[in-house]
């Protein structure tokens, strides 16, 4: 009995039980996942207000990339294969996992705003929907990311540009004594002030930028690219908005992002003090015209189309404004009594600055947990934390992290579920609920800090006409298949296809002889497997193998750091080289399966390549979760009721015709027991549902409905014969991938080995030409 017959078993069972080690560990990590969402549920935090990432499950293939890529932890996992959202709370819109998505699955989007009224209505180009030539940037508009701002601020500021060359200038008016030219002349440098206070013909300004944050900073700097007239106004004596009240050495965390007139900023973090800083600088070096300590009570706009903006020093004209004024506003108090004494702030500039204090710390933010820390790590201080929840629901999770280490440390205490009932002067009182028992706690305390939020000046933006009514917010774009992003793998693999066929042509009188007739060609020599031609495509397919082999390791999250360039990338070489390394090893095999273990290589490399692509395809159709089969369905019902609001949208009733079309396509199809039968009637399927969509356009231009509305219906269709498709018969098509995936796996596996062992045995005995190989090699 040959060492073969006693290997093999153990290989086979080391294999099975590797296989079932490797499972036991995924499912401890699923468990581990829906605890996690459990608790984000019951914290609520689990749904973000604004932007987080939306997930196609119908293309997400469970790589990962999108949670290493993410900054902030635990907003994205990985459940049952695929990703899901978690702490949708913590997600403050980077957008580097849509970036890291092999396959497109994930975007960036705003959560159900059909209910916010805290946000302003503005179209796509930030402008009001009700009052043409006022602006919105920055976080007024409900985005906090600082290069998000920046972005907001430059897209304003050429659109502006546009405009001013385009509209032909307005007459000069005569200004009135309390007219704000002379605060404007003192920002453009002109020193007789009294002067520019006299009534003088001036032209109103091309844009006013109200606030200079991040969005206003930027905006003014592209202002000052595009050569227009403009002013900036700032309320506090400094710039820098919101991040420049940030606590001393506070890190920022922001993207790689294009600053007007300066350039790239590359780093991904940032000291509060260095950002500030840099916009300082630039803003003297581009001798930008800021004035600061400047206070906006109002911005109406004229008959003429100009606006007055009326301030605490006088009225600035102006044909554009922009109000880059943040969210922040005004402090929120808590209107309890003593709430008026020196010893109360809102905000934390300087943690060192305290030390050997009792200080009492009030809110569950962000903002309140990194002031605790701070305050907590100075020496002598006692610090405590109120807060009125029963626990910390939208904070980010290095917070999270941090504030328990000093809760164990005993840096801080924290009291849950309390509110402050009155401060003292050598005391706060503080309402602390045990249970259904509400009882008073007094604590010695020289300090107080709240940070209860703020209130945004949503009044002077609805003085000035805009409007918070979410039905006049644009409606966000249809969302079209955005593709699978592997068009340069397929068109690489379309270039190969067409190679092969022209060498195949090219060559057509060796590859169209018998076998037995081949070797008396003059053409043996070269094309042959052995010949230089030959073995040249077979080291092609064996390097091409092997480079697709290390998508694998891309993925890992252990080796995947070693390996530069996007997953998305690494996906469609991954794709493009399976396929090529199946055309070289056809050219390397003289287009002749032998039966031996090169031919047994090159049929399994041909069924892996398919089942690669056939299952991709598979994968648009199964669905899964955070929550396993029943929150599955659960939430597959949850989107066919949102979508049942969709169809009423499409005019004259033609969307109720086409959505009954659809679902009786869905119930008339029949799928069997076996994976056959099932793929067999997905494939019908969908020829079927071709064949009603073309129906549904004649219809439509028949019925005389209007393009857009046929356009939607076609694309709701579709939506809504998958998601039919999906609930009526989940366990079916769950069926045909998880053994689809399960044969795909193997298969490659078996490959593998094959073509081990084929380069093994052809170095051995395959009477390779070793000349031919130092010729290859360059070897002369």
């Amino acid at each position: 009995m040959s060492w073969l017959t006693w290997i093999t078993p153990a290989v086979v069972i080391a294999i099975g039980i590797a296989a079932l080690l490797r499972r036991r560990a995924v499912l401890a990590d699923y468990s581990r996942v829906l605890a996690e969402r459990v608790k984000a549920k019951a914290q609520g935090s689990h749904e973000a207000r604004l932007l987080h990432p939306q997930i196609d499950l119908q293309k997400c293939i469970g790589c990962g990339g999108c949670i290493r890529a993410c900054p902030e932890s635990g907003v994205l996992e990985l459940a049952f294969g695929q990703a899901v959202v978690v702490h949708g709370a913590r997600c403050v819109g980077h957008g580097r996992c849509a970036d890291a998505c092999p396959t497109g699955a994930i975007a960036l989007t705003l959560g159900d705003l059909s209910q916010r009224k805290d946000l302003p209505a503005i179209d796509e180009k930030h402008e009001a929907v009700t009052v043409p030539g006022l602006f919105l940037a920055g976080e007024i508009t409900g985005f906090s990311l600082v290069r998000t701002a920046v972005t907001h601020g430059a897209l304003v500021a050429a659109e502006v540009a546009k405009r001013v060359k385009a509209e032909p200038a307005p007459q000069m008016v005569v200004a009135p004594r309390r007219h704000l030219v002379g605060v404007l002349a003192s920002v453009e440098g002109s020193e007789d002030e009294s002067e520019s206070q006299s009534a003088s013909p001036r032209p109103p300004l091309d844009l006013l930028i109200v606030g200079l944050g991040p969005a206003g900073l930027s905006c003014a700097l592209a202002a000052k690219k595009h050569g227009l007239r403009f002013a900036c106004l700032e309320q506090a004596e400094t710039i820098g908005g919101t991040v420049a009240a940030y606590p001393r050495k506070k890190l920022v965390m922001t993207q790689p992002m294009e600053l007007p007139l300066h350039g790239k900023l590359n780093r991904l973090e940032y000291l509060k003090e260095e950002l500030v800083e840099l916009w300082q600088s630039l803003a003297q070096r581009h001798r930008l015209p800021v004035k600061t300590g400047v206070q906006v009570s109002a911005v109406k706009r004229g008959d003429d189309g100009v606006f007055a903006v009326e301030t605490n020093l006088g009225v600035v004209r102006a044909r554009h404004v922009v109000l880059a004024v943040g969210r922040r506003g005004s402090p929120q108090k808590l209107e309890v009594p003593g709430e008026e004494l020196q010893k109360v702030a809102y905000s934390l500039l300087d943690a060192e600055s305290y030390e050997h204090r009792k200080i009492l710390v009030v809110g569950g933010g962000d903002s309140a947990i990194e002031a605790a820390i701070a305050l907590g790590e100075q020496p002598g201080n006692v610090v405590t934390l109120s807060y009125r929840k029963p626990s910390f629901s939208r904070i980010k999770s290095r917070n999270e992290v941090r504030i328990q280490e000093a809760i164990r440390d005993g840096k801080v205490t924290v009291l849950f579920e309390s509110s402050v009932a009155r401060i003292e002067p050598d005391s706060v009182v503080l309402n602390c609920k045990d249970g259904a028992v509400e009882t008073e706690r007094t604590i010695e305390n020289d300090e107080v800090f709240i940070f209860a939020g703020g209130k945004p000046p949503f009044p002077l933006l609805e003085a000035a006409g805009i409007s918070f009514d979410p039905e006049l917010r644009p409606r966000e774009a249809l969302v079209l298949d955005r593709g699978t992003g592997l068009l340069s793998a397929m068109i690489a693999t379309l270039i190969g296809c067409i190679g092969l066929l022209v060498a195949r042509v090219a060559w057509s009188r060796y590859y169209d002889l018998p076998i037995a007739d081949r070797d008396i060609s003059d053409w043996h020599a070269v094309l042959r497997p052995q010949g230089a031609f030959g073995l040249l495509a077979g080291i092609c397919a064996a390097g091409l193998f092997l480079v697709n082999l290390l998508y694998l390791a891309r993925r890992s999250p252990r080796f995947g750091r070693y390996l530069p360039g996007s997953l998305k990338a690494w996906m469609s070489m991954h794709v493009a080289t399976g396929f090529l390394a199946l055309l070289f090893g056809c050219l390397h095999s003289a287009f002749h399966v032998r039966d031996a273990v090169a031919g047994h290589a090159l049929i399994v490399m041909a069924i892996v390549v398919t089942t690669g692509a056939i299952g991709r395809w598979f994968y648009s159709f199964v669905p899964k979760a955070q929550s396993g089969r029943q929150a599955d369905l659960e939430e597959l019902g949850t989107r066919v009721a949102a979508m049942a609001g969709e169809w009423d949208e499409v005019g004259r009733g033609f969307g109720k015709r086409v959505r009954a079309q659809v679902e009786s396509l869905v119930q008339a199809e029949h799928f069997g027991k076996n994976l056959v039968d099932r793929i067999l009637t997905l494939v019908l399927g969908q020829i079927r549902l071709l064949r009603l969509l073309g129906r549904i356009e004649n219809e439509g231009a028949a019925q005389g409905v209007a393009a857009g509305d046929v356009q939607r219906a076609l694309v709701l269709a579709r939506k809504a014969h998958r998601l039919a498709l999906q609930v009526t018969h989940f366990e079916e098509v769950r069926g045909i991938l998880s053994s689809w995936r399960w044969m795909h796996r193997w298969l490659a596996i078996v490959l593998a080995m094959l073509v081990a062992g084929h380069v093994f045995t052809a170095l051995l005995f395959g009477g390779v030409d070793f000349g031919v190989l130092r010729l290859l090699g360059g070897d002369r």
